[in-house]
């Protein structure tokens, strides 16, 4: 099964950092899971809460668990709140609705993983974690 190396992980944790830390941004918190929800890397930068462990998380891997993404899921949570709360349960509260959970795919499309960004606003979570998986080579599915 094709998966996000460790090193690969470190690039995107490394380069969302920056991406955020560049525009001026809040402390930011990243965390790589693979396509079962695997934690493969995680790091907050100085001065973000702790709390940022569980969001980032919550939305990587409701993506990976949902085959959706962060933007996709709040949609959803929008129109049938019902689906997302029950899902949110099911999941063991693992799926934080919102964006800034993005999907990481090859170059076929297919699944390798989930990054899940928090400490800024989520559009700026989304845009800093797409631009450090991108430039790592993958795709991002935000």
């Amino acid at each position: 099964m094709a998966t996000i190396s460790l090193r690969r992980a470190r690039t995107i944790i490394r380069k969302t950092m920056d991406h955020g830390r560049e525009a001026g941004w809040k402390p930011l918190s990243i965390v790589v899971v693979d396509a079962g929800g695997h934690v493969i890397a995680f790091e907050r930068a100085d001065g973000a809460p702790p709390g940022r462990f569980d969001l980032a998380l919550g939305k990587a891997r409701g993506c990976v668990l949902m085959g959706m993404t962060g933007t996709q899921l709040r949609d959803r949570a929008e129109t049938q709140a019902y689906f997302v709360s029950a899902a949110g349960a099911a999941l063991g509260q693992h799926l934080v609705p919102v964006p800034g959970g993005i999907l990481v795919r090859d170059a076929k499309g297919t699944i390798l993983g989930a990054v899940g960004v928090t400490g800024d606003t989520s559009e700026n979570d989304l845009a800093a974690g797409a631009a450090a998986i991108e430039a790592a080579g993958l795709i991002a599915d935000g």
